[in-house]
C-alpha cells in the first residue's frame, strides 16, 4: 500500500469509527462504565465477549491501576498447528522432564514476525483489521510448506527457515508493521533477521546432546497449518516471575493477597529480599491487587500463561503426507543430514536413553526450622525451659515427639541438634512411599550428622521398605554452612553408637570423609563450597554400583552438592543465600549419570514436591470464653 493510500485509509477509517462504536464497547457504556475503563477491559480480554470484559471489570474493581492509561503490548507470531504442533509440544514436555526448564519453555512454539509493541486500547481494532487485510493479500503467495533446518549450539537449539521462504514471511511482517503503524499510530517493528522456531534456549551445555536427540524425533514435514496470531501481555510485568496458585489462600492480615487456585501472580525478584521467609509479595493477574502470599501455595508458571490471544489468520494449505522412502524431508543439523522417522517419538528416545543410565544422586533437605520441635520450645514453653536444663523433656505441643532418643550428655543439646516433629516424620515417610511407587531403587544413603537429617533418612527408608536392607552412612562433611549456625559453635551431635542404640539403621563401619573435628564454626563461603565439592566427589567414587544415592542434608546442600557434580561453578554468596531461602522442606534435586558420556546432568526428581500450610497454636480462651 502506498503512503498516500495508507494515509487516506487512516483518515476514512478514523472518521468512520468516530461515528460508530463497537457493539461490545456500546454494551459496556450502557452499563455505566467510563469509556477508557471499558476499552481497557476489552483490550485485556482480547475483545471477545461482553461476558469476559464484564468479569474482568468486576475482578479489577479494587485494582489501584484501573484508571492508569497503561496500554497492552502486542506481538505477531506465526504458530504451527496440527501434527507438527503436537510433536513440538511433546518435545517441550520431554525436554523439560529430562533437562529441566530453559527459556524456551516460557513460551509456546512460534516464529516471531513482529516483536512486542504498544498500542492504545481504543485503536486495537485497527490491528485486527490490518491482520485480516494483509493476510488476505498474502494468502495466495504463502508457501504451502515451510522447510525447517535444525541448528544447534551450546546455548541454542531450533529450526531455521531457508531464505526463499523466509523472505515471503518477512514481506508479510513488513506489510503488517507498516500498515499497523500508520493506522493505529504505533511503532511496529518487523523481524527481519534470521527467522527461526526456538526449541531450547539458555540451557546447560551438557544437555545439548540430549536435546539434539529429542529434536531429531521431530519431523518438520508433518501436516501443518500456519496461523498468524496477535497476542498481548501486560507491559508492567515483563521482567517479573509468573507464579500459579495451587490452592486458595484467604488473607489473615490487611497486607496479604487473596488468591484462588489457578490464579497467576506476578513477582518481582528484586523486591523479595526483605520479605519474611516462606512468603513473597506479588500482584494478582486476576484482580490487579498486590500483597503478601505464602510461597508454598504456588508453583512457577510460564511467562506466556498470562498472555491473551486476540485474533488469528489461518493460512489454509493442502494437507501433506510423506512416505519415508520418497518424500520425507531431511533435517540438517549443523551440516549433518538426518532423516527422521515418523515412527519414532520423543518418548521412545527417552526409553532408549534410560538404558544407558548408571547412577543417580537424589539430594534432599530436611524439614525447615519452623517444623523442628525443640527449636520452638523457647517461644512456646517459656519457663518450661528449666526442665530441659534439669535434664527433663516437656512435650508442649502434640507436634513434638513423645520421647527423645537417649544420649549420654545433657538433653539440652537437643536445642541445637533438634529432632523431627511428628509432622516431619510423617512427611519423610510419605516421600519414601512416593519413591517406592515410582520404583526408585535406592542403593546408598548418606546423611548429615544432624539428628533431624538422620531421622529423615530413616523414615524415607521406612517408606521405601528398605530400612532392613540399606544402612545410613553418617557423613559430617554434609553438614550445612557453619556460618549459619545461630549458636556460633558446632552442635554436639549424637555419636554413631548412640544412634545405633536408639534403633537408627546406621552403618557403624563407615568412616566419614570429613571427621567432626574438621568442622569449624563460621567457616567462609569458599571453605563451605570447597568442602561440599570434595565430599560429593568422594561419595560418588565410593558408590560404583547402579542405583540411586540418597543424600539427606540441608537447604544449602541442594546447590552446594549438585552444581560441582554437573560441572558448574559455585554461585556468588549473596545469590546463594537467596536461592537457599526459597528451597521448600523436602524439596529435591536429582542428578543422573550417562555411562556413554561419563557426565552428570540434572533432571526432574522422580516425585513431586510436598506442600503444606501453616497451622497456628490455638488457645480456647481467646474468643470462645474471653473477649
Amino acid at each position: 500500500m502506498a503512503v498516500a493510500d495508507t494515509q487516506l485509509y487512516a483518515k476514512v477509517s478514523n472518521k468512520h469509527r468516530s461515528k460508530s462504536t463497537s457493539v461490545l464497547l456500546e454494551s459496556l457504556l450502557a452499563k455505566g462504565f467510563p469509556a477508557h475503563i471499558a476499552q481497557k477491559a476489552l483490550a485485556a480480554t482480547g475483545q471477545k465477549t461482553i461476558e469476559d470484559a464484564a468479569k474482568w471489570l468486576h475482578s479489577h474493581c479494587n485494582d489501584p491501576s484501573l484508571d492508569d492509561p497503561i496500554p497492552q503490548e502486542y506481538a505477531l507470531y506465526l504458530c504451527p498447528t496440527g501434527c507438527l504442533h503436537n510433536h513440538l509440544q511433546e518435545f517441550w514436555k520431554e525436554s523439560k522432564r529430562q533437562c529441566g526448564k530453559n527459556r524456551a519453555h516460557e513460551n509456546f512454539p512460534h516464529i516471531t514476525l513482529c516483536d512486542f509493541f504498544t498500542c492504545e486500547d481504543q485503536k486495537v481494532e485497527l490491528l485486527y483489521d490490518t491482520l485480516k487485510r494483509v493476510g488476505d493479500r498474502f494468502l495466495q503467495c504463502f508457501p504451502p510448506s515451510i522447510p525447517l533446518s535444525l541448528h544447534s549450539s551450546t546455548s541454542y537449539l531450533g529450526f531455521f527457515i531457508d531464505d526463499s521462504h523466509a523472505n515471503i514471511l518477512k514481506e508479510f511482517a513488513l506489510a503488517f508493521s507498516s500498515e499497523a503503524s500508520a493506522l493505529a499510530d504505533c511503532h511496529v517493528k518487523p523481524c527481519l533477521k534470521q527467522l527461526h522456531l526456538t526449541l531450547a534456549h539458555k540451557f546447560y551445555p551438557h544437555h545439548q546432546k540430549t536435546l539434539e536427540q529429542l529434536a531429531k524425533c521431530i519431523n518438520p514435514g508433518e501436516t501443518c497449518q500456519w496461523v498468524a496470531a496477535l497476542y498481548s501481555r501486560d507491559m508492567r510485568f515483563v521482567h517479573y516471575q509468573t507464579l500459579r496458585a495451587l490452592f486458595q489462600y484467604k488473607p489473615q492480615n490487611i497486607d496479604e493477597l487473596m488468591i484462588n487456585a489457578g490464579d497467576f501472580i506476578y513477582v518481582d525478584p528484586t523486591q523479595q529480599s526483605d520479605v519474611s521467609e516462606g512468603w513473597v509479595i506479588g500482584t494478582s493477574h486476576r484482580t490487579g491487587c498486590r500483597g503478601f502470599l505464602p510461597e508454598n501455595y504456588t508453583e512457577r508458571a510460564n511467562e506466556s500463561d498470562t498472555w491473551v490471544k486476540h485474533r488469528e489468520y489461518v493460512f489454509v494449505t493442502a494437507s501433506r503426507f510423506f512416505s519415508q522412502t520418497e518424500n520425507e524431508p531431511n533435517v540438517k543439523l549443523n551440516g549433518e543430514v538426518h532423516n527422521p522417522s515418523t515412527s519414532r517419538s520423543v518418548t521412545n528416545v527417552l526409553s532408549v536413553q534410560n538404558t544407558t543410565l548408571r547412577r543417580g544422586v537424589l539430594v534432599m533437605p530436611i524439614i525447615k526450622k519452623c517444623h523442628l520441635c525443640i527449636q520452638l520450645l523457647p517461644p512456646l514453653c517459656h519457663n518450661k525451659m528449666s526442665h530441659l536444663v534439669s535434664g527433663k523433656y516437656y512435650r508442649a505441643d502434640l507436634n513434638f515427639p513423645s520421647t527423645l532418643p537417649k544420649r549420654k550428655d545433657s538433653v539440652k543439646h537437643f536445642e541445637h541438634d533438634p529432632p523431627l516433629s511428628c509432622c516431619g516424620i510423617f512427611q519423610s515417610r510419605l516421600i519414601g512411599e512416593a519413591l517406592l511407587d515410582q520404583e526408585v531403587t535406592v542403593s546408598y544413603v548418606y546423611s548429615s550428622p544432624a539428628l533431624r537429617c538422620i531421622q529423615t533418612a530413616q523414615h524415607v527408608l521406612q517408606g521405601l521398605k528398605l530400612e532392613q536392607k540399606v544402612k545410613i552412612r553418617v557423613e559430617p562433611g554434609l553438614f550445612e554452612w557453619t556460618k549459619w549456625e545461630a549458636n556460633k559453635v558446632i552442635p554436639n551431635f549424637m555419636t554413631v553408637t548412640e544412634l545405633a542404640e536408639a534403633s537408627y539403621k546406621i552403618d557403624t563401619s563407615y568412616r566419614g570423609n570429613f571427621p567432626l573435628s574438621s568442622l569449624v564454626p563460621s567457616e567462609s563461603y569458599e571453605e563451605y563450597t570447597s568442602r561440599s565439592s570434595t565430599v560429593i566427589k568422594q561419595i560418588i567414587t565410593a558408590c560404583p554400583s547402579k542405583g540411586v544415592i540418597l543424600i539427606v542434608g540441608h537447604g544449602s546442600s541442594l546447590a552446594s552438592l549438585t552444581r560441582p557434580l554437573i560441572g558448574l561453578a559455585a554461585r556468588d554468596s549473596s545469590d546463594f543465600a537467596q536461592v537457599v531461602r526459597k528451597i521448600p522442606s523436602l524439596g529435591m534435586c536429582f542428578c543422573e549419570e550417562s555411562k556413554e558420556e561419563n557426565k552428570w546432568q540434572m533432571v526432574n526428581p522422580p516425585v513431586k514436591t510436598l506442600t503444606h500450610g501453616a497451622n497456628a497454636a490455638f488457645n480456647w480462651r481467646n474468643g470462645i470464653v474471653e473477649d
